[in-house]
């Protein structure tokens, strides 16, 4: 177990490592990122120091920290850091890619969902989420009680309830059975 007296020695050597290693790592990423990743890139590659302040060669137990031991080591984390952004950065390129040629072209005249909508606003907010979950989202009742902290049992009883106030809002109860419509002799259409 870390002792207060660990962490404090620990937060102090952190702190004399990122006075030196701050200003001279940001400029590398200056010179190697776009402008609105450096920031991003700079604060992780902190993270990775704070969590391996142990293995930064040449920082010693003390804050007394020489430049020439610590800032190669950090340039190579924040090298590592910098490229798992790029990695990132094009893993989101192509899925919006993909996700751009398989989208489904939606029709001109939009269908109009207003009545829906109204009938899922006149739910309450956690049933309105389990709706969502189970339809949107396709979800069983299992996974959506892992969302919500529901138990399975009581989100089956949600969805129940919240289906059949939906169908009376939306008017889908009517008296005559589900299934094909029968002909005038009383054959199939």
């Amino acid at each position: 177990m870390v002792g207060r007296e660990d962490v404090r020695v620990r937060e102090a050597r952190f702190e004399a490592l990122v006075r030196v290693v701050a200003g001279p790592v940001q400029r590398y990423l200056v010179r190697r990122a776009d402008a609105d990743a450096v920031e991003d890139v700079l604060a992780e590659t902190m993270v990775v120091l704070w969590r391996r302040i142990d293995d930064v060669p040449g920082l010693g137990d003390g804050t007394a920290v020489d430049p020439d031991e610590v800032l190669p080591w950090c340039y190579g984390v924040a090298r590592g850091c910098l490229a798992n952004a790029r990695r990132a950065d094009g893993r989101r390129l192509r899925l919006v890619e993909r996700l751009t040629r398989t989208a489904v072209e939606l029709p001109a005249a939009s269908i109009d969902h207003s009545e829906l909508y109204d009938a899922l606003r006149s739910l309450g907010e956690l049933d309105r989420e389990v709706v969502m979950l189970w339809a949107w989202e396709g979800l069983a009742p299992k996974g959506i009680a892992e969302v919500t902290g529901l138990t399975p049992n009581a989100v089956s009883i949600r969805l129940h309830r919240a289906k059949k106030r939906l169908a009376v809002l939306l008017g889908r109860k009517n008296e005559t059975a589900a299934g094909q419509e029968l002909g005038k002799e009383g054959s199939e259409l």
